[in-house]
């Protein structure tokens, strides 16, 4: 079976929490029954390898991490790939892929056009 965690960068505000769930649940409606859960890089005690190990209690063997992130940073060049790395090492019958990062896909830009519509003067 395969699973999913998307993951954010984390915030201390708790919006962030709802933010994200409610976005999971909208890919959940869409991709039907494959698990999905969220996590967060920082800030949140809903981390990366807490999100892994749900995943794996729930019989998972292959693992997409989707990060949430517009640029590929840090975060995205080095950490993830690390703590992905320490974790395949943790559970070596489990194949864990980090997917592209957000970055400037061409459906973000429409995202940026109707926002910029939204105001009314």
């Amino acid at each position: 079976m395969d699973g999913v965690i998307i993951l954010a960068h984390g915030s201390r505000r708790q919006e962030s929490d709802i933010i994200l769930d409610s976005l999971a649940k909208k890919v959940t409606a869409i991709a039907g029954s494959q698990p999905i859960v969220t996590a967060f890089l920082q800030f949140s005690e809903r981390s990366l390898d807490k999100a892994v190990e749900s995943l794996v209690k729930d019989g998972v063997k292959r693992i997409t991490v989707v990060p949430m992130f517009l640029f590929d940073g840090v975060h995205v060049t080095e950490d993830i790939p690390e703590a992905l790395a320490a974790m395949e090492a943790q559970y070596p019958e489990i194949a864990i892929r980090m997917s592209r990062h957000l970055g400037d896909d061409d459906r973000i830009a429409q995202i940026i056009l109707d926002r910029m519509h939204s105001i009314q003067w």
